[in-house]
């Protein structure tokens, strides 16, 4: 079987390192041609020396290193796995030239959706959802009329505070915001999990991803986070896709499509041994497990709830940022990085991230979506943020 050549910019990241987890149970199916990292040089020598790259380039090598990766490689599917807007530049030249994309940057999508789907349409490249959430609605919309949808419906997991209440979730430290019940990820992901953020994002994703309007996508909280998303139909009928809750499975989806990677077969690298997604399928297997149970649970339960508005206000600045159009969702995004990081660094408290994001996206206005209006969005949106960031500091010394 033919090798996929593959590029990955962001390899010692979150989702980076689980896609090299998922090339490293298949090294017959792929073959790294190029890794991006950020600054963490020692992490991404070791993956160097394992994959064998024909290309590495970290932060100090700037656009024109992630461009080599995305572009110069040779790649035929680039997965997009850093965080914020530094490897726009290079996925758009990748999407341009016909590249398959796997994409798993969240703001690349929310700031410029719209032109990197009329890009990938011109060209013919594949943009392929990693998310959990999008790769299931991807997944049960394989075959179907989009005129037959009546609605997209994505889960969320609720995060760290979905029992906690606001008052508590207004002076959080960041320990809590980043025990996450279900999901392993890096820290800006795992903030926006918290403050429900990361779905707000996700509808962003999903209409621009799948052509839906907003009030056509919809948002349910599923704290086992088995089942990803739901499709309905306009005759009643509803499909989802539910897989146990581990990053792997998408990531193998996405890089493997349209083939499904053969994640039952050979024995696993003893590090992957106890994962639900690489185990053999025998008469001893425990279905409930592989259907997302725990160890020993004799049984399984689905819950699903309505999300709370008042105690996450994020994801009504999304459905408004959506709703107006233009770059705004590029305002969202910028001012959303910058009020996560004052908190992670302990300059505003956890309940001032909406605040941050609400001023900024009042201050800066949406205008037409190109690249380089986004670019400028993104850019006054951060000097806004900044601004509100400081006088928060002043005022609460």
């Amino acid at each position: 079987m033919k090798r996929r050549r593959l590029a990955i910019l962001g390899s010692t990241g979150s989702i980076g390192t689980q896609a090299l987890d998922v090339v490293a149970h298949h090294p017959d199916a792929f073959e790294v041609v190029a890794l991006a990292a950020g600054r963490n040089t020692e992490l991404l020598r070791e993956q160097a020396q394992r994959f064998n790259p024909a290309f590495t380039t970290t932060a100090q090598d700037g656009p024109d290193g992630l461009y080599r990766v995305a572009v110069e490689s040779g790649a035929e599917v680039v997965l997009a796995a850093t965080d914020g807007s530094v490897a726009f530049e290079a996925v758009f030249a990748a999407v341009e030239r016909g590249v398959d994309v796997a994409v798993a940057n969240k703001e690349l999508v929310v700031s410029a959706g719209e032109l990197l789907v009329e890009t990938a349409q011109k060209s013919g490249a594949s943009l392929l959802p990693v998310d959990s959430e999008h790769s299931a609605i991807f997944q049960c919309l394989i075959g179907e009329e989009r005129s037959s949808v009546a609605a997209i419906l994505l889960t969320a997991s609720g995060g760290p505070f979905w029992r906690t209440s606001r008052e508590a979730m207004e002076n959080a430290d960041l320990g809590a915001a980043l025990a996450h019940p279900t999901w392993r990820m890096g820290t800006k992901n795992t903030i926006d999990s918290a403050t429900m953020m990361n779905k707000g994002l996700e509808v962003i994703e999903a209409s621009r991803l799948f052509g839906f309007t907003g009030d056509r996508v919809r948002i349910v909280v599923h704290p086992q986070s088995i089942a990803h998303g739901f499709v309905i139909f306009s005759d009643g009928s509803v499909k989802s896709q539910l897989a146990a809750p581990d990053m792997r499975v998408p990531i193998g989806y996405a890089l493997s499509y349209p083939k499904r990677l053969e994640s039952f077969g050979e024995p696993p690298p003893a590090k992957l041994a106890g994962s639900p997604i690489f185990r053999n399928i025998s008469s001893d297997t425990d279905i409930l497990q592989l259907l997302g149970a725990k160890n020993g649970e004799a049984t399984l339960r689905y819950e699903f709830e309505a999300p709370d508005p008042a105690r996450f206000p994020c994801v009504r600045l999304a459905y408004e940022a959506l709703s107006e159009g233009g770059t705004q969702p590029a305002v969202l995004s910028a001012a959303n990085e910058v009020a996560v990081a004052a908190f992670v660094e302990g300059r505003i408290a956890f309940g001032r991230i909406p605040e941050v994001i609400e001023e900024a996206m009042n201050r800066v206005r949406p205008e037409e979506p190109t690249l380089r209006g986004v670019r400028r969005a993104d850019g006054e949106a951060r000097t806004a943020a900044g601004e509100i960031v400081a006088a928060i500091e002043r005022s609460t010394v």
